[in-house]
């Protein structure tokens, strides 16, 4: 008796939504895309109990006959592509033909669509087919999904609280506006709107609409290009960013995708401009060929493998790189804009956890003030560090300066931290032939494994101007050392120098280990809080700081300077306009 048989359709479809529909949000991401492919140009998201009761999606797109509408639901089933070569050249976000099977296979689905004549309402439960009747000549389309997963009861209780699930959701929505930002996108959850973008095409303006205004100010606009790759949009200013790599939005031909390495690219674009453990807000479009890029790798269409990547994050990171160096990047502390109280009972989401709050009495900025455009906001700056002049300091630690402009709190620490980087980076680089004898030689002992470890890497050391060689069992001495050890931090810095080198990972970078090496001698040499300089100390600081490449930041990311405008001192003295 034959054991193996064909599976049902139905049941075969509650498997394949295990992976099409894993949450709330992957059904609004299958939908909304079938309405961005549909060439929508406004796109409603309506949700009851955060999608787990209905989601609704209305667009005004081009609508299906009565034929396409009751085909959509079968599997496989598509417009998108006809055969293999069309995999090659996908132009749309859907194309696979598995969603709607699979969403229709774990709830209760209406569809209400026309392309402007006679419309059709299908009804659908479980993945059954209930009823296909004439409705109204709306054009575009109307999908509600509602009691997901009610027949598969294990999958339904996996899901998250409430506020989870729309934080999802909101995720998603979010990058999508920003990938589309021509199409108007409203979201709402049980009649409160979360999300509003006016379609407009300006890609700041939807910044705006998610992130606010403050940030929006704090973004720099990005172009590039070359022979594979067209890249444009927005990066934050080195003072803004987050505590999650979600605000790194990457759009490949319009689709939100994910790329380990791309990712990375980015981040390090920033190094030394920020602390290691924060991440910047980066909306990246990325346009390319279609035959370079491969979507197909998994049904959620979010992983993406590309052709001739080295070209990609050689594009990007040079890009980013060049547009930071020609910021003046001084953060300014502004005053605060004028605040209105709104009662109002919504889910408030952190774009930045994934987390949302419950917040009744909020203030928000009044939208009112805020009148022109963004771009108004924003004014280009390709000045270097300015000149500015000491007149004391506070603490032993922050030198207080003035100009024209206004004033200047510089960290002293941390404007040492920064010259003395950028001179052993540059000694590193040289490889200067200059070494100290140790006028006590030392030894130091280690694990055989570290041992082991340590001779391997010896002859580096040794091109590092380290006079060292091995000195009885799992030791070494050490005799001589470069010119640019902290002084009187010797033995320290020698023994954090080899802790580096026997730590280094798999694939060892140079320049990276010699930025780390760079950064540790740099803080030892530095000069520390509660040190009180002289008005000519100060003034040798702050001319070392403007020769820097970047005069900006710490190795580590903080801010060597900030700055208070005229202006907003006489805000925050209620001067101005009296």
């Amino acid at each position: 008796m034959a054991v193996i048989k064909l599976m049902d359709e139905l049941l075969s479809n509650k498997i394949a939504a295990g992976e099409v529909v894993e949450r709330c949000a992957s059904v609004v991401k299958e939908l909304v895309e079938n309405s961005i492919d549909a060439s929508s140009t406004e796109i409603k998201v309506e949700l009851i109990e955060s999608g787990i009761k209905e989601i609704k999606v209305t667009d005004n797109g081009c609508g299906m006959d009565k034929t396409d509408a009751v085909m959509s639901f079968n599997r496989h089933a598509t417009s998108k592509i006809l055969d293999e070569d069309d995999l090659y050249h996908i132009h749309t976000l859907g194309f696979r033909g598995e969603a709607l099977a699979s969403i229709a296979s774990v709830s209760k689905v209406d569809l209400y669509t026309s392309t402007g004549d006679v419309g059709t309402h299908v009804t659908i439960n479980g993945g059954k087919v209930i009823n296909v009747l004439a409705t109204d000549a709306r054009v575009g389309t109307i999908m509600s999904i509602k009691e997901l997963f009610y027949n598969t009861p294990a999958r339904l209780k996996h899901l998250k609280s409430l506020y989870t699930e729309v934080a999802n959701i909101m995720d998603y929505m979010n990058k999508i506006a920003l990938s589309h930002p021509n199409i108007r996108f409203i979201v709402t959850n049980d009649s409160k709107e979360l999300l509003r973008t006016d379609g407009s095409g300006n890609l700041l303006k939807c910044i705006k609409n998610i992130y606010g205004i403050n940030i929006a100010k704090k973004m720099i606009e990005i172009s590039s290009e070359n022979n594979d790759y067209k890249i444009y949009g927005y990066i934050s200013l080195p003072e803004v960013y987050k505590t999650s790599r979600n605000n790194i939005v990457t759009i490949v031909n319009g689709r939100i995708v994910r790329n380990i390495e791309l990712n990375r690219t980015i981040n390090d674009s920033y190094h030394s401009y920020k602390p290691d453990n924060y991440y910047p807000i980066v909306i990246l479009n990325i346009d390319v060929d279609t035959t370079l890029v491969d979507v197909n790798i998994h049904p959620t269409k979010m992983d993406i493998k590309f052709g001739n990547m080295e070209n990609l994050l050689e594009l990007v990171s040079d890009t980013i790189k060049n547009a930071l160096v020609k910021k003046t990047l001084i953060p300014h502390i502004e005053e605060k804009p004028t605040y209105v109280k709104k009662e109002y009972e919504e889910i408030k989401l952190d774009f930045d956890t994934n987390t949302v709050n419950d917040s009744e009495d909020e203030y928000i900025v009044n939208e009112d003030l805020i009148e022109s455009e963004v771009h108004e906001d924003i004014k280009e700056d390709n000045s270097t560090m300015p000149l500015m002049y000491p007149i004391g300091s506070v603490f032993g630690t922050y030198i207080i300066c003035q100009n024209e402009l206004g004033m200047y709190i510089i960290d002293q620490h941390a404007a040492k931290e920064r010259i003395n980087y950028e001179i052993v980076k540059d000694k590193l680089s040289k490889k200067l032939k200059e070494n100290m004898p140790m006028m006590f030689p030392l030894t130091i002992e280690y694990t055989s494994q570290e041992f082991i470890i340590l001779k391997e890497n010896l002859d580096f050391l040794r091109e590092l101007n380290f006079d060292i060689e091995e000195f009885g069992i799992n030791s070494v001495i050490v005799k001589a050392h470069p010119v640019w050890l902290p002084k009187g931090n010797e033995d320290n810095a020698i023994k954090k120098i080899i802790e580096l080198v026997i730590n280094k990972e798999k694939n060892f970078d140079i320049d990276k280990f010699n930025d780390n090496v760079a950064a540790t001698m740099a803080c030892k040499m530095s000069i520390k809080a509660n040190t009180a300089l002289t008005i000519s100390e100060m003034e040798n600081l702050i001319s070392d700081l403007r020769r820097c490449k970047n005069p900006f930041n710490c190795p580590h990311g903080r801010p060597t300077t900030i700055y208070y405008s005229i202006s907003d001192l006489e805000k925050m003295f209620k001067r101005s306009g009296f």
